[in-house]
């Protein structure tokens, strides 16, 4: 059943708009992402190196994977690392919750929607941003990530991590470490990837499977990050 908010979604896209209507609202779009980018690069640039943890914000806290969210955010803290969320609940509460009790750089990357969504209370006052597009602020989750924690999550959490990997594979940008966290959960999609993506019909390369890395802990999530940067003696944000 439709609601209310789709209704009038539709019902704006079928109003009648003459040229100049339609020219004149593309051009404030234009300033409004601008707007967006230009808000989010000063403030992120001043934070130093992060690590980006996605996971489902309607993950709640009695769910295993919460806590386990915010283990890997309190070490990966301790490690100097800035952490980067959605900003929102569910996993991302329970990363910016595991930051700020290691006393680390919590920051929160939040996106307007018509539900579920709004910054939690972990999140540095001072790194809270707020996006109306997706893609402005996703650009943010990877322009200054050192590296993505990806916890399970639905939709908007594969987005993340498929961008990424993608972004990765075309060399458009450069590597980072990213970590699937969740044996469980994550089997059956890495199955799927090597059994038909790679085997049966060749859509991807055998390297591209060392994109990411697999784990089930919060000790391997941040050792495969710090291993990572110490491994080829990289410094995160250069």
């Amino acid at each position: 059943m439709m609601n209310k908010w789709d209704e009038e979604r539709i019902k704006r896209a079928f109003v009648p708009k003459d040229w100049h209507k339609i020219k004149t609202e593309d051009s404030w779009h234009i300033l409004k992402v601008v707007s967006e980018i230009v808000d989010g690069f000063d403030t992120m640039a001043k934070i130093g190196p992060c690590v980006s943890i996605f996971g489902s914000a309607r993950t709640t806290p009695d769910n295993p994977h919460y806590e386990l969210a915010r283990e890997i955010a309190f070490k990966i803290s301790q490690h100097g690392f800035g952490v980067i969320t959605g900003g929102g609940p569910g996993i991302m509460e329970a990363a910016n919750k595991g930051a700020k009790e290691a006393g680390g750089k919590s920051v929160g990357l939040n996106i307007h929607l018509p539900f579920e969504q709004g910054a939690n209370a972990y999140v540095d006052r001072d790194k809270e941003l707020n996006f109306n597009f997706f893609f402005t602020r996703k650009l943010m989750f990877i322009k200054y990530a050192q590296g993505f924690i990806v916890l399970p999550g639905g939709f908007g959490t594969l987005d993340e991590l498929f961008e990424s990997l993608t972004l990765i594979q075309t060399k458009k940008i450069g590597r980072f470490p990213i970590v699937l966290v969740g044996l469980k959960f994550w089997s059956g999609i890495i199955d799927w990837i090597k059994q038909t993506m790679l085997e049966s019909e060749k859509t991807i390369s055998e390297e591209d499977l060392d994109l990411f890395q697999l784990v089930d802990t919060a000790d391997e999530a941040v050792n495969a990050i710090v291993t990572y940067y110490s491994k080829y003696e990289i410094s995160p944000n250069m």
